[in-house]
């Protein structure tokens, strides 16, 4: 397969993947058939086949797709030349950007489907795993170099992350802050809890 083909294919199977997290959202995970799905995106149910083996695939394909995102974002926070405190700053604002401009593939995701084959389940977890303990870095990062207090660090990343996770829940894009905005909000508070920024 060509190279402009596969990249070609990806894209689509993107858009797929967002559109049918929204439905999914909207009418909820066991609620919502492939028929429907493909329905919905004006596709056969045989075109949404060629693409996911079934529901469960293409929720698994939801949750690999957010979290590449996640993870190509922190990886260059974390290799950039930035001091610790900006690295969570970044970290943080990167996150809340693209659980807005992603929320329903957001939503679709608050918990691994327990319908996942075990493979799949130990992969998402996996990659969670590893976005975690990139916060988990850049946090001790700043601990030795004394720019953070000498915190609990797995449980700073736990409240860091819940707070991060917890804005699809309200987070409105026609409300009366930007998500850039919040993004810098976020930040700005929840580096105080560990260090003396004003």
């Amino acid at each position: 397969m060509s190279s402009f083909r596969a990249q070609k294919m990806a894209k689509k199977k993107q858009e797929i993947l967002r559109s049918a997290a929204a439905i999914l959202v909207e009418k909820g995970y066991q609620g919502t058939t492939m028929e429907e799905i493909a329905a919905k995106l004006l596709m056969t149910k045989g075109s949404m086949y060629y693409y996911f083996k079934n529901k469960d695939d293409l929720l698994y394909q939801c949750h690999l797709m957010i979290m590449e995102l996640c993870l190509d974002g922190i990886e260059k926070v974390v290799n950039s030349d930035s001091t610790p405190i900006e690295k969570l700053r970044h970290a943080i604002k990167e996150h809340i950007l693209l659980a807005t401009r992603e929320k329903s593939m957001f939503m679709a995701l608050t918990k691994p489907n327990h319908n996942f084959s075990e493979d799949q389940l130990k992969e998402i977890l996996e990659l969670r795993k590893s976005y975690s303990l990139y916060f988990d870095r850049i946090i001790l990062e700043g601990i030795e170099i004394n720019a953070f207090e000498n915190v609990d660090v797995r449980m700073v990343r736990l409240i860091i992350l819940g707070a991060l996770n917890w804005i699809q829940e309200w987070y409105d894009q026609n409300g009366p802050q930007s998500a850039e905005e919040i993004s810098d909000t976020y930040a700005r508070y929840l580096l105080k809890m560990i260090t003396n920024e004003k």
